[in-house]
């Protein structure tokens, strides 16, 4: 005749070791969802950015407080060109987001700064630019929580390339 009396705490215990690992890979896996959101919604900002200022026509790459350069970055982060909404990423700020302008060495095909082709009242000499980059060079900081684990600060620094198809 079989016992079932000395097996009822088993599953009590094992219920009890495990719980604490269920829980651990739940908060983790909803930290990595949170990351993963983050990063996605900085990078749909940044390609925001990007494809406003590609459509535009005279933006003055070599001037630094251009109003359609700004225009463009407050659309990236308010939705509005005048910033007059919330941000959309708490935290981010117009300061932390560049925009750089690239041409093609016309014979290896490599990305040279349009930088070097500014000169003086002008702006720029020559044709445009053949491509807009817009980044987030020292990141964006984001500290994951999990419990009872020490996690480093991440630095999400998405770049969007797009040509530039303004005159």
């Amino acid at each position: 005749m079989r016992r079932w009396g000395g097996r009822r705490g088993n599953t009590i215990i094992e219920t009890a070791m495990l719980m604490p690992v269920m829980l651990l890979l739940l908060v983790g896996m909803a930290q990595i969802a949170k990351i993963t959101y983050t990063y996605y919604t900085l990078r749909k900002t940044v390609f925001a950015i990007a494809t406003y200022l590609s459509t535009q026509q005279a933006v003055n790459f070599c001037a630094p407080g251009d109003p359609t350069i700004t225009a463009a970055i407050n659309f990236g982060l308010t939705g509005t060109t005048d910033a007059s909404q919330p941000v959309f990423v708490t935290g981010l700020t117009a300061g932390m987001i560049l925009v750089t302008a690239e041409s093609l060495d016309p014979l290896s095909g490599a990305p040279i700064s349009y930088a070097s082709q500014c000169s003086g009242a002008l702006g720029f000499a020559g044709a445009p630019p053949d491509q807009i980059v817009v980044s987030i060079p020292n990141g964006y900081i984001l500290q994951p929580r999990i419990p009872f684990l020490p996690v480093d600060a991440i630095p999400l620094k998405p770049e969007v390339k797009v040509p530039y198809e303004g005159t």
